[in-house]
């Protein structure tokens, strides 16, 4: 069977922690994030300048780790999903979703028959490239597909997007979601803490896990965490590096000599 840490937290009811990797380079980031305490990469092909080859390399690193490795591709770009699915991922995240169609669409590219129309490769690092007689029910089961709500369209489409069959969870990209409703930067506002409580509500209903994205103040994830976001994007390589650097210098330049 295939090990996904990120799917395992959520299936015991726990939170899942995701660090988002888009300017760092080397497969030790992998181990660096897992003895940080986190539970799975977010590799960033949306806006990230990473290779394909080089986002494999980080999914085979993270897999001998043990933290599990997610990409983010550009939407409808379903063939680099699908070839990373098939170089080490264990889940894809698209972002720009706004309709159950274009789930449906989604699940039945990234999914194995009888939940889509995924095609089979046989020999796959995630089964350390050997011939497997369950494969396709395995990573079917395993693998997590998340799509991204960041418009109030997609909002007012969440039920119908959750109800689709092969969607594993529904993420909502909240500085995206903050400025197209107009309120760009205000990621407490009411139309946001309404649009989570909506989405959380449509997960809820029909056994999916709600996630939240861009959110990164301490007492605003608490609230969103508290309302039912389980499937948390934390932060990413570049902030943390600007975060501790930050403190670093600041705090050698207020001492005194």
């Amino acid at each position: 069977m295939v090990t996904n840490l990120a799917r395992e937290r959520l299936e015991r009811g726990e939170l899942s922690l995701g660090v988002g990797i888009r300017v760092l380079r080397s497969v030790e980031v992998a181990k660096a994030m897992k003895s940080a305490g986190f539970d799975w990469l977010f590799i960033d092909l949306e806006h990230g300048a990473l290779s394909i080859e080089t986002a494999s390399q980080m999914c085979l690193a993270a897999l001998d780790t043990g933290i599990s490795p997610l990409v983010r591709i550009p939407n409808g770009e379903y063939s680099l999903a699908t070839r990373l699915l098939d170089n080490g991922a264990v889940g894809v995240v698209v972002p720009h979703v706004e309709t159950a169609k274009e789930a449906r669409d989604i699940a039945d590219r990234l999914r194995y028959p009888p939940l889509g129309h995924r095609g089979v490769f046989s020999m796959m690092p995630q089964f350390d490239y050997r011939p497997t007689a369950n494969l396709t029910a395995s990573l079917n089961s395993a693998n997590l597909i998340a799509v991204m709500l960041e418009s109030a369209n997609a909002i007012d489409n969440a039920e119908a997007i959750a109800a689709v069959p092969g969607i594993d969870i529904l993420l909502i990209g909240t500085n995206d979601l903050s400025i197209e409703m107009g309120v760009p930067g205000e990621l407490g506002h009411a139309k946001i803490v309404d649009a989570y409580a909506r989405m959380i509500a449509a997960c809820q209903k029909y056994a999916k896990w709600p996630g939240m994205g861009g959110v990164y103040d301490d007492e605003l994830m608490r609230r969103y965490i508290g309302m039912g976001a389980r499937f948390i994007l934390s932060g990413s390589d570049l902030g943390f590096l600007l975060d501790g650097g930050s403190a670093r210098t600041a705090f050698l330049r207020s001492s005194k000599i």
